[in-house]
């Protein structure tokens, strides 16, 4: 059974950093592309950055240059570096995986997620 242990969510001020976390099990870690996506209150789900099966990282336009994602393929654990925070991040964030090949990542097209971590940005 796969499973995406998102953690590390929480409240800080716009401008502030928080770091997410994603244990996985349940498959192997290699064969697939994995990133995470987030969903406000109210939206839709929004892709935020994914890992291709060869190591590519893409990121949303929205989080480019503010967040950093990476993988240890030792732990089958990826992480979310969030920097610079802004209020519209405000969102549940998911880690999910998909298909290593084609365009599912670029395009964030998950097509398995566990249960996301809260991230509150004040202003």
């Amino acid at each position: 059974e796969v499973q995406l242990q998102a953690s590390g969510g929480g409240l800080v001020q716009a401008g502030g950093s928080l770091r997410l976390s994603c244990a996985a099990s349940g498959f192997i870690f290699d064969d697939y592309s994995i990133g995470w996506f987030r969903q406000a209150p109210g939206m839709e789900r929004e892709g935020v950055s994914c890992v291709s099966g060869i190591g590519d990282t893409y990121y949303a336009d929205s989080v480019t240059g503010r967040f950093t994602m990476s993988k240890d393929n030792a732990k089958g654990t990826v992480y979310l570096q969030m920097d610079n925070l802004k209020p519209e991040d405000t969102a549940v964030y998911h880690c999910a995986i998909t298909n290593p090949y084609g365009s599912n990542c670029p395009t964030f097209s998950f097509k398995s997620w566990g249960q996301g971590t809260l991230v509150t940005v004040s202003s």
